[in-house]
């Protein structure tokens, strides 16, 4: 017998006599009721009613996604380098191609694609902590006048306008050898390309803008830097000037680094994101080029979407900003109108060529060795 068996049967033989009475027999049958069963009032009211005591109806709106989606919206969160909700509603349809799980039936992908950015951002509602890095710029006060400000009210249209800086992979202590970054992103399209240097001397520098340049799917035509003295030299003067087609050289000003925005916001989401602020030594910096190259910028400039700033306005003590669709950098350069047919359709090809979870997977493979050598190296185990 269950628990309330026995007050359900007194409720259904009380119930049909407590509704046809008039409220002084109410009133005694109540009380009788409630002393019988050692109820408050208004509950025993609603059970006599036959307020209580069925099922509740659910509050709220009908779940309309299934369950199973967690674990694989996770998943591709994970592949994705954890981008942003409104970054990964874009990048869902390149990704789903590639994607490979025997459980995720054609159900489950048309529920995924149907999700807004506001949908996946409660399935991934994660915290982040932020780590800043130290600032090692110094300014090179002669070649100031040589190289002019650049013009931040000029509007891009073509690809080819670049903008560059390093990042230095000391950790807390700028003391010793240590690995440097090098970024160099394209201002209309975000395509980004990142070398490592094992110091930040300007040979070195244009080695590693030589080796980017030959990598880029358009021609340089402008180069935007901050006055750092890796860039403000008489050896880079020379690389982008002595050539058929000069390269126009332009500076921030000092100490504003919303100058150089583009480059700045690529120092954290290409350079920190992947090997974060630990001190590294330069007998690492060819494994790093390995992975920059062969894994890092190619997820990031094929399958990975980027959204730009179209409009910033200032509501009080409030700025107001505006951002077009999210888009890969390959599908910007696409629509660049001074990249060729001939160009784009070897891009084409070599995305063909490319799938992202193999990438990914690859790249955790040679971040794994890479940490794990970091490791090593610090307890000066290692001699690469």
């Amino acid at each position: 017998m269950k628990p309330n068996e026995p007050r359900n049967e007194h409720i259904k033989r009380l119930r049909d006599r407590y509704r046809g009475s008039d409220k002084r027999k109410k009133t005694m049958l109540l009380t009788e009721f409630c002393l019988t069963w050692n109820l408050e009032r208004k509950h025993a009211i609603k059970l006599l009613n036959g307020l209580r005591g069925g099922m509740k109806k659910k509050a709220g709106r009908k779940v309309y996604y299934d369950a199973r989606l967690v674990r694989h919206v996770t998943v591709l969160w994970d592949s994705m380098e954890r981008i942003c909700p409104k970054r990964m509603k874009a990048a869902v349809p390149i990704w789903l191609p590639f994607y490979r799980d025997p459980e995720f039936d054609p159900n489950l992908k048309f529920q995924i694609l149907k999700m807004s950015a506001s949908t996946l951002e409660r399935f991934l509602n994660r915290g982040r902590k932020v780590i800043k890095g130290l600032s090692l710029t110094r300014r090179a006060k002669f070649f100031r006048y040589k190289i002019p400000l650049v013009n931040t009210n000029e509007k891009i249209i073509n690809a080819g306008h670049m903008a560059a800086d390093t990042v230095a992979h000391c950790g807390d202590d700028i003391s010793g050898s240590f690995v440097w970054s090098l970024t160099a992103t394209d201002r209309l399209t975000g395509w980004t390309e990142n070398r490592a240097l094992v110091n930040k001397k300007a040979k070195s520098v244009r080695n590693a803008m030589n080796s980017i340049e030959r990598n880029l799917p358009f021609s340089m035509k402008s180069i935007q830097t901050d006055c750092g003295s890796e860039f403000l030299n008489y050896v880079m003067m020379k690389y982008f000037q002595h050539r058929p087609a000069p390269v126009i050289m332009s500076r921030s000003r000092p100490y504003q680094k919303n100058d150089n925005a583009l480059a700045e916001q690529k120092n954290f989401t290409h350079v920190r994101e992947c090997f974060g602020y630990e001190r590294i030594n330069p007998e690492l910096a060819a494994l790093m080029n390995e992975i920059y190259r062969d894994y890092w910028n190619p997820l990031h400039n094929f399958f990975l979407p980027q959204m730009q700033l179209i409009s910033k306005e200032r509501i009080g003590s409030r700025i107001k900003k505006k951002h077009d669709f999210p888009r890969t950098p390959h599908e910007r350069l696409k629509l660049a109108p001074n990249v060729s047919e001939e160009r784009k359709a070897k891009l084409e090809i070599r995305m063909k060529s490319l799938n992202p979870f193999v990438l990914k997977q690859g790249l955790e493979q040679k971040l794994d060795l890479f940490f794990r050598l970091l490791k090593q190296s610090k307890n000066g185990k290692i001699a690469v």
